[in-house]
């Protein structure tokens, strides 16, 4: 899987969880930005967990990986 293609499914998954449009979510603005709230991180790491079959407790994640969707992308990208 390309990391053109996880950014795609993180931005699909992201959409469905804020009601945005899919137009509207670029893969290089923080997840602050996007207004995405405790609960809203907690929904897209389950999303990453089923979709990408990820344990992400075990994966090393940090806080630094979970700025944007471009960043979680490549981290995803790398543990695949």
């Amino acid at each position: 899987m390309t990391l053109e293609n996880i950014e795609d499914k993180l931005i699909h998954g992201i959409a469905s969880i804020t009601s945005k449009d899919k137009s509207s979510i670029a893969v290089d603005v923080p997840f602050n930005k996007l207004g995405i709230d405790s609960l809203g991180f907690v929904e897209i790491l389950v999303f990453i967990e089923k979709t990408f079959t990820l344990q992400l407790i075990e994966s090393g994640l940090n806080r630094k990986d979970f700025e944007t969707i471009h960043s979680l992308a490549s981290f995803i990208h790398k543990k695949l």
